[in-house]
Parts: C-alpha cells; sequence; structure tokens
C-alpha cells in the first residue's frame, strides 16, 4: 500500500504544492485500483497521509440495511491495523443508523456524518457536547490512549447517497507527534479526497455489480444444462476448478519452456470465465444425446423394445411346439413330444443368450471386437418376428443395428458430431458478445479445449502453435475431469491410475501439451483435484516414475 510521506505542512508554499501533488497522485492511484478492500485501505492511508493523522477508519454503507460496517481500522502509535491487507479482521458490530425508538442515531458521529451528509470536524471528544464518545473513553482507558480530535467526513457517490464515512483520528503538528486539531485546510482536503474516493468506489461497485450479474448469467447457463442434463452440470464447476489449479501451477513453474508463461489478477479472472463459458454450447445439444447412457437411448432405452420381440420369438416357438405337438394327436407320440419340447427349451436358451449379449452390446464399453459386431448383424436378419401389421420382419432395424453396432461408448457418428457440434455453437455464442479488453481472449481461451497439439483436433484443426497456453490448459483439465467423472450415464469415473495410464499416451500421440502434462504430474495438481472433487474409491497410487 503506497505511503503519504511528502511535507504536508499548509503553513509553507512548499507543503500546500506537495498536498495538491499528493491529492492528484492519489487521483490516479483511486482511479487504477481495482480490488475494493485494497481501495478502501488506500483511502484511508491517503487521507490520513496528508493530514498528519494517526488513526482513523472506513466505514461502508451496508447495501439493504441501514448501518454503517467497520471496514478499515488504523492506529498508528498503538501499531493498530485491522481490516483490509491486516491479518487481524475487524469483529465489531455495525453502527445503526437508528436508534431503538426508530429514529435517526444522532448520538454516535460515523452516523450522524452519514444522515445529514456533513463533515463533522471536532477539536476534543471529551468536551464534545453533542455526540456520545463513551466508547471512545472506554477504548482510551484501556489503552491509554488520548483520543482527542476528530475529522469525520461522508462518502458520497454521483447521485448524493452516502456509500460510506471516512473518519480520522488525531491530527498531529508537522514533524512532531504532539495532536492538534484538523485545520480547515484539512478538512477542504480531506473532503476533496472523500468526494474523489467516492466516485471511484462507486465506479468500482458498480462495476463489481456488472461482473457478477454477468457470472450469475453463466451460471444460469450452467444450471440450465445441468437442468437439462444431470451429467454435464458439475462438468461446467469441476473444469474451471481445474483449469485453475493448472494455470496457478504453470505460473509459478520457472523452469523449463514454460517459465516465461504468467497471470496478472486480470488474467486469471479471464480464465475463470472461459472456463465457466467452455461449454456454454451444449445449451443447444439435444438433450437425448447428452443422456446417451445406453446404445439404442433416445428419448427412452429402445432395449425393452428388444426385450419385447424376443418375448414375442420366445411366444412363437412355444406355439409352434405345442402345434407339432397337437399333431400328433390322437396317437400319443410320447418320444416325439418329448423331442419337440427339448427344441422349444434349446430354442428358448439361444433366445436368452442372444437376449443377454445385446444388453451388453447395448451398454456401450471401451471396444466392441468385430465379431461382436457380426453377431448384432446375425441377430438383426436372422431372427424374424410379426411387426404390428402382422408381417415379418427383420429383428432388428437397420438403426438398431448400427446403434448397437458402435464400437466405442454408445454414440454413433451422427451423434458424435452433434455433440461435438457444442464447441463450434460455443465459440459462435462467445464471439457475438461485446467482451471487454480484458476479457477478449476469452473465446479463444473456451473455444480450444477440443483441440490437438498435432493439428487433428476439432474444430479448427489448430496446431500446439497457434493455441495461447491456456487453451493447452483448459484441454487437459477437460480430458482428466472427463476421465475421472463418476457422474457420467455411459461409464464410471476411472481410477487416477487408469486415467493418467490414458493420458500418457495421448502426450505421446500428440494429443495434449506434453510440457503441460509434465507440470500436470510433477506438481501433483491430478491429486490436489483428486482429493477435491473425486470419489475416494477412485484415488490410488499412481507411478510417477513412468511420467517425466
Amino acid at each position: 500500500m503506497t505511503s503519504i510521506s511528502k511535507n504536508t505542512d499548509p503553513n509553507t508554499v512548499e507543503g500546500l504544492l506537495g498536498r495538491l501533488e499528493q491529492l492528484n497522485d492519489i487521483g490516479v492511484a483511486l482511479s487504477r485500483e481495482r480490488d475494493i478492500t485494497s481501495l478502501l485501505e488506500y483511502i484511508l492511508l491517503a487521507a490520513k497521509g496528508i493530514t498528519r493523522a494517526d488513526g482513523g477508519t472506513i466505514y461502508s454503507k451496508v447495501v439493504g440495511a441501514n448501518s454503517l460496517r467497520f471496514e478499515i481500522l488504523r492506529t498508528d502509535s498503538l501499531n493498530i491495523a485491522m481490516g483490509g491487507s491486516a491479518s487481524q479482521p475487524i469483529n465489531f458490530p455495525d453502527l445503526p443508523l437508528v436508534n431503538a425508538n426508530g429514529e435517526a442515531n444522532d448520538s454516535l458521529v460515523a452516523a450522524y456524518a452519514a444522515i445529514h451528509r456533513v463533515t463533522v470536524n471536532i477539536e476534543d471528544a471529551y468536551s464534545e457536547p453533542n455526540f456520545d464518545f463513551s466508547g471512545t473513553r472506554k477504548f482510551d482507558q484501556n489503552t491509554g490512549y488520548r483520543s482527542q480530535s476528530f475529522l469525520t467526513v461522508p462518502m458520497c457517490n454521483q447521485d448524493g447517497d452516502v456509500i460510506g464515512v471516512l473518519q480520522l483520528l488525531n491530527a498531529q503538528k508537522p514533524d512532531s507527534t504532539e495532536v492538534t486539531t484538523f485545520s480547515k485546510a484539512d478538512q477542504q482536503l480531506v473532503e476533496s479526497l472523500a468526494s474523489q474516493a467516492a466516485i471511484a468506489l462507486s465506479n468500482r461497485l458498480l462495476m463489481k455489480q456488472l461482473e457478477d450479474l454477468f457470472e450469475s448469467f453463466i451460471d444460469m447457463i450452467n444450471m440450465a444444462i445441468d437442468e437439462k442434463s444431470p451429467y454435464t452440470g458439475g462438468h461446467c464447476q469441476r473444469v474451471p476448478a481445474l483449469t485453475m489449479m493448472l494455470a496457478e501451477a504453470t505460473a509459478q513453474h520457472q523452469d523449463g519452456p514454460l517459465a516465461g508463461f504468467s497471470m496478472t489478477e486480470m488474467d486469471r479472472y479471464e480464465l475463470k470465465i472461459a472456463g465457466l463459458l467452455h461449454d456454454c454450447g451444449k445449451i443447444t445439444t439435444p438433450v437425448h444425446v447428452v443422456d446417451k447412457g445406453t446404445k439404442l437411448q433416445t428419448l427412452f432405452d429402445r432395449i425393452a423394445l428388444v426385450d419385447t420381440r424376443f418375448e414375442v420369438l420366445k411366444r412363437d416357438a412355444e406355439i409352434e411346439a405345442l402345434r407339432r405337438q397337437l399333431a400328433l394327436r390322437p396317437c400319443a407320440d410320447e418320444a416325439a413330444e418329448r423331442a419337440s419340447m427339448v427344441e422349444l427349451y434349446n430354442q428358448l436358451g439361444k433366445l436368452d443368450d442372444e437376449r443377454s449379449f445385446l444388453r451388453t452390446a447395448n451398454s456401450g464399453g471401451e471396444f466392441m471386437s468385430d465379431a461382436a459386431v457380426a453377431r448384432v448383424h446375425h441377430i438383426g436378419s436372422h431372427y424374424q418376428w410379426r411387426n404390428p401389421d402382422g408381417l415379418p420382419t427383420n429383428f432388428l432395424s437397420a438403426d438398431e443395428v448400427d446403434n448397437l453396432s458402435i464400437r466405442k461408448g454408445t454414440l454413433t457418428l451422427a451423434e458424435r458430431d452433434t455433440i461435438n457440434y457444442h464447441i463450434v455453437a460455443t465459440i459462435k455464442m462467445l464471439e457475438k458478445l461485446p467482451w471487454p479488453k480484458h476479457l477478449q481472449n476469452v473465446p479463444e481461451f473456451a473455444g480450444g479445449h477440443h483441440e490437438r497439439m498435432d493439428g487433428k483436433g476439432y474444430p479448427k484443426g489448430l496446431t500446439r502453435e497457434q493455441m495461447s497456453v491456456q487453451a493447452r490448459i483448459m484441454g487437459i483439465a477437460d480430458i482428466f475431469e472427463a476421465l475421472t467423472a463418476s457422474d457420467r450415464p455411459y461409464k464410471l469415473g476411472m481410477k487416477l491410475s487408469q486415467a493418467i495410464r490414458i493420458m500418457v499416451k495421448m502426450k505421446e500421440d500428440g494429443h495434449i501439451d506434453p510440457d503441460l502434462f509434465d507440470v500436470f504430474i510433477q506438481q501433483g495438481i491430478y491429486l490436489r483435484y483428486a482429493q477435491q472433487f473425486v470419489d475416494p474409491n477412485q484415488i490410488d497410487e499412481v507411478p510417477l516414475a513412468h511420467h517425466g
């Protein structure tokens, strides 16, 4: 925090010019500060500096409440520093602006200044008849301090609304610790400072409100995706968290090819927003594709229809056996009837086996063999059943055969294209927004997490050199979250060792950034993330020696 150390004696020309110069410097600094707490602290320290005050307090007007809240408190001679950058928080209760009778709380000087929007300049609190300084006297008794002069100035925004109060304590004579009163010049300077500070603070609060509103819109989009599918909402929260973990570790990593990567607070905020929006395009993806937990699932799992057809086949087989038995009447042939029933039971067993196979195939998995695919095609055309129109029909439709023959996972190529389109939609949506300068890279960061280092990714086929470090970081975060997530409809969450083995192969195949993946492993980011977001049963030993 900037300190005020120039000559501020108003009785000299040098001092007067020094004060004006400081006031100008303060105005410039106020316009640059983005953090509200740091801004409040700077306001207080600046006011103390130009008035040579020993102590001071900044209060903020509590939004939605009729009270003032302690924000920053400093008393130099007692080494008291509370709130702001100090390690000790302020636990004092808020100052009410109305008393128990609902009347204006004019007995407290800070409340009075806020209520009436006037500056209060007190020479000596102990002889002041209009305000209650009993708390001040008690403080002095406990500390041996002597609170004397007070300067209390309301901070009003452009609309004239009080947003805070600046209170200074015990002005000191130049080059001395002797306490004196706050002069008229002191008061005018602090009022000018309070006016500048109120505008800067009001602008920053407005920016914060807009940022909060913007993030609320992002949360609303993610909530909409979550409501569409419970399998993606967690992803929209976990990927940003892992992205920031890896980004922070990379920024702190001062060795190797990534030694030059760093992030400011603005950079962090930009990456955070990109992470939160990286899958916003999924709001356009049909829910039955997002939630497709089995190969035959659309609006419902069509394996139930296949089950029904098997029951029809079994019924037909049983009817045919009974017909053959009846054909043997009236001359009963026990051996022929027994043979007919044996044939029926074999046929029913075969149908049950075929049904069990299709159920297994429908669940999806990492790989489906050529033999399994051939068996699906055989079942689809070999068995016939009568459809609702009474016509003999192949047991499986062409669409059902295509779905059940999916080699990996549960999505057809067309459905995978539909899923993949979400990143195109994400980029289109984000590029339509009028991003401010400090967020202009959000579309690139968010839109690159499905690209590959070798240029074989999508949607643009970018290579490593064409991508920002942030986009490459997000790509690793997206993959690791997907591998370890336990809330997908089509798979269980992987053990850490299995997920890392797959990502090692991805590194070797040019899928993910090798340098970032080394940081991911060497800095233990995978484990820190897992301890927060992964089922403990998935956390196992990872042989790090193989990942260097």
